[in-house]
């Protein structure tokens, strides 16, 4: 879902970086879980209103 190697998951697991539960010897990480941490670390374009042509000399 992320379209990362597997060491990346392991590593925000390991920093606790997302939520995660234990089942047995395993890990499993909630959809709802991966679509916040998307959610949270997406950068938005900023907005400009008008743009300067030109520079004052």
């Amino acid at each position: 879902m992320l379209g990362t190697t597997e060491r990346f998951p392991r590593r925000l697991i390991a920093e606790r970086r997302i939520r995660f539960v234990r089942v047995g010897r395993h890990v499993r990480i909630p959809e709802s879980a991966l679509a916040a941490f998307v959610e949270a670390n997406t950068v938005r374009p900023l907005q400009r209103r008008g743009r300067r042509c030109g520079r004052a000399a």
